[in-house]
């Protein structure tokens, strides 16, 4: 009986990241600051960066090309454009993982700022300009 809650406790933690992201991703959860309207943070974002640095096993591409066409579907964004935002970031943090020799807090964080800044100005380009969507782009910089 001890070693069945062992692994479903093991198995509870090596999920758990996924269990978040689709978590974040069905419910758009994004932390809001109540006092301070401009402080926001996009959830699965840092999910995506962070174990895919870390851990690419962890979280598979297929299953975050997966949650973003869940998010795409919650936003009702057209089909692929949070995916595509998605794969973006995981080449970022790819391309950090495979020229770092000893990790860095300062570097991790400068490429993830980089990957949000670039992932969210292809994201309004994509929804503005091809599909004539109209982006509040306050509420992106906000959220950048």
């Amino acid at each position: 009986m001890v070693q069945k809650k062992i692994n479903l406790k093991n198995y509870f933690l090596k999920y758990f990241p996924l269990i978040l992201l689709f978590f974040s991703v069905l419910n758009e959860f994004d932390f809001d600051v109540a006092n301070i309207g401009l402080l926001s943070f996009n959830l699965p974002f840092i999910i995506i960066f962070y174990w895919s640095l870390k851990d690419p096993d962890q979280i598979g591409n297929g299953l975050i090309f997966f949650a973003g066409i869940l998010n795409d579907v919650t936003l009702g964004y057209p089909i692929g454009i949070s995916s595509f935002i998605y794969l973006t970031i995981i080449g970022f943090a790819a391309y950090l993982r495979n020229i770092t020799l000893r990790p860095n807090i300062y570097k991790d964080s400068l490429v993830f700022l980089i990957s949000i800044l670039f992932a969210n100005s292809i994201n309004s380009l994509i929804l503005s300009y091809i599909f004539s969507i109209e982006v509040n782009f306050f509420e992106i910089i906000v959220n950048i």
